[in-house]
């Protein structure tokens, strides 16, 4: 569990709001700790399950004025099936609580004004050995700040495109670039975490990304997908995937070795995305890509735990 600072600024830009937060859970509940919801005023955003809970924790936290901590038993409390219990926290945040934030691990108090001294342990621990300390202590609420959301770059604003941002702008692992040649081409409408980016010719704003960045491939042109495989593969990327056929993706494999790409480079291109035996909805296609990018995540963030135990 960690502190998404990008992702809560990006929310504060709306107002302050409260964070609510699942800190424990014993039995069956609808949702893992960490996971959290941001309650306004006039909106809702995020989710801790659904149904009677997060319908009773949006009612409490409209109410509050003050951090808090409530536990509920799913059955009898609240007449839920799950039948196991959830403790949730409640923090009010704003622009100007959330600059203040400093990492690399946040502690703040929730029912304790004092930090008492197994936090202080904790987060001594944290310091010297990395050990990760509990996300509720005592009274206390320690995150570490997570890692800055990955560049991901979409480009083309096609009925994929859209399909796509549709489907990952929701989720805070990524930091989204939307890339394609004029104004018209987006929606009226963009999701307020997703960046339209306007150029003549999208390629050349291939540089402008992080080499560390994901890209998605899926313009209205052959023409300019093949030079954005070159411009990228020429940048450096972390991940790409392009839209097309087996037969789109062999004429692309000889014109990007005649670029002066190797065999090895040019792998590196996943062609098609997502899966096919999924079907060739933009939206199917979305569903396939976004399970592909999420899987991807988890694996890395699996290994770095293992090898972070490994030589810890």
């Amino acid at each position: 569990m960690s502190l998404p600072l990008q992702a809560l600024a990006q929310a504060a830009i709306k107002g302050p709001f409260w964070r609510v937060l699942v800190v424990e859970t014993k039995g069956s509940t609808p949702r893992e700790v960490g996971a959290e919801m941001r309650i306004w005023q006039d909106r809702t955003e995020g989710t801790i399950g659904g149904g009677t809970l997060e319908a009773e924790a949006i009612t409490i936290a409209r109410g509050l004025t003050a951090p808090a901590l409530r536990r509920f038993a799913l059955g009898p409390t609240l007449g839920q099936c799950c039948g196991g219990s959830v403790t949730l926290a409640f923090e009010p945040l704003d622009a100007a609580k959330l600059a203040q934030i400093s990492g690399p691990i946040h502690a703040r108090p929730l029912t304790r004004p004092e930090m008492p001294l197994s936090v202080q342990r904790a987060l001594a621990k944290a310091r010297n050995s990395g050990e990760a300390p509990p996300l509720l202590l005592d009274g206390w609420l320690i995150e570490p700040l997570a890692p800055p959301a990955q560049e991901l770059w979409i480009w083309g604003a096609g009925h994929v495109g859209r399909a796509l941002v549709a489907t990952l702008a929701p989720l805070p692992h990524w930091s989204i670039r939307w890339a394609d040649t004029d104004q018209s081409r987006f929606p009226e409408s963009v999701p307020d975490q997703v960046t339209p980016v306007i150029a003549a010719n999208p390629a050349d704003l291939a540089p402008l990304a992080a080499t560390s960045a994901h890209h998605l491939i899926l313009t209205f042109s052959h023409a300019l997908d093949l030079e954005l495989c070159h411009r990228i593969l020429s940048h450096g990327f972390a991940g790409c995937g392009l839209i097309g056929s087996a037969t789109k993706w062999s004429r692309f494999q000889h014109r990007l070795r005649d670029l002066g790409h190797s065999p090895a480079q040019i792998s590196r291109i996943a062609c098609p995305i997502g899966d096919p035996r999924l079907g060739k909805e933009p939206q199917a296609i979305a569903i396939s890509v976004a399970a592909a990018l999420l899987r991807e995540r988890v694996s890395r963030a699996s290994l770095a735990v293992n090898t972070e135990g490994q030589t810890g």
